[in-house]
């Protein structure tokens, strides 16, 4: 039975959520509760969104991608490899010495990264200047950052903000990944942060909230963020940290762990659960 874009984009967030974990397993490190709780993100901008071409990785009409949280690169480089930037087989070199496939992205080592990150906070700071670059080269490319919920807390978001918003980046889109999880626990008992869409806002933004494991809401709020001029926009998406896995879902103490071997047939028994159910709707 042929499959809806919809469906086929739910198989293939699973299958970013099956390579994460396997990733993580194999080097036994890895951040794998908030890799989980992106992907349906990241399927989305990948296979329906962006202006991109695996064949071309450099073109300078491309749209961009920032991994501001840039430690959840499983999902990432389940991502690129899906899309064909490089082989599958590389993901096995998942944080082994000398792999280019570090813990954190760097975009002189991985086709298709196309920023170095991993210091909490700045991501967005480079997705501004792409941003701005793009308006002044009138290359017409759109900028997609995707920041975590704790990340936020950062001060250098704000700034970041801020420019954004004075400078009118209509071709911005930040991504909020609210899981409502930090490495310390619940993002309102370690900071106090509540409130995102209305603070982003108050700095000039155009907010959407949305079901971040709906694709058609998700496609829908992209779409939305595209034609509104003017102004940056930023999408917060609500999402399960650890989604797909039930023990890892809404445990903080999955942020940065790698299961073991019965969790890791467990999580993969699950996913693939999720997968072939899939396919028969």
């Amino acid at each position: 039975m042929k499959i809806t874009k919809i469906e086929a984009l739910k198989n293939i967030a699973n299958d970013i959520r099956i390579s994460a974990v396997e990733q993580v397993y194999e080097a036994k490190s890895g951040h794998i509760g908030g890799s989980l709780s992106c992907s349906d993100i990241l399927a989305v901008l990948y296979f329906n969104q962006m202006n991109i071409d695996p064949k071309k990785p450099n073109a300078k009409e491309r749209d961009r991608f920032v991994l501001s949280k840039g430690h959840c690169t499983p999902a990432l480089y389940a991502t690129l490899a899906r899309k064909g930037y490089f082989e599958k087989e590389l993901l096995k070199s998942f944080r082994k010495v000398e792999s280019n496939l570090q813990g954190h992205p760097d975009m002189n080592k991985v086709p298709g990264v196309d920023m170095t990150t991993g210091s909490l906070g700045q991501g967005l700071s480079a997705a501004v200047g792409m941003a701005i670059g793009s308006k002044m080269d009138q290359a017409g490319c759109k900028v997609y950052c995707l920041v975590g919920d704790g990340e936020i807390e950062e001060g250098q978001i704000w700034e970041a903000a801020m420019a954004a918003s004075k400078n009118k980046l209509d071709n911005l889109c930040v991504i909020v990944d609210h899981n409502g999880l930090q490495i310390d626990g619940k993002i309102e008992d370690v900071a106090g942060l509540i409130d995102i869409k209305e603070k982003f806002e108050s700095f000039g933004f155009h907010a959407l909230t949305v079901d971040g494991h709906n694709i058609e809401a998700l496609i829908q709020a992209f779409d939305a963020a595209k034609h509104k001029k003017q102004m940056p926009s930023v999408i917060i998406a609500n999402t399960i940290k650890g989604k797909g896995v039930s023990f890892m879902e809404n445990e903080a103490t999955w942020h940065g762990k790698a299961p073991d071997e019965e969790q890791f047939k467990k999580a993969i028994e699950e996913l693939k659960q999720n997968y072939l159910e899939s396919l028969t709707m």
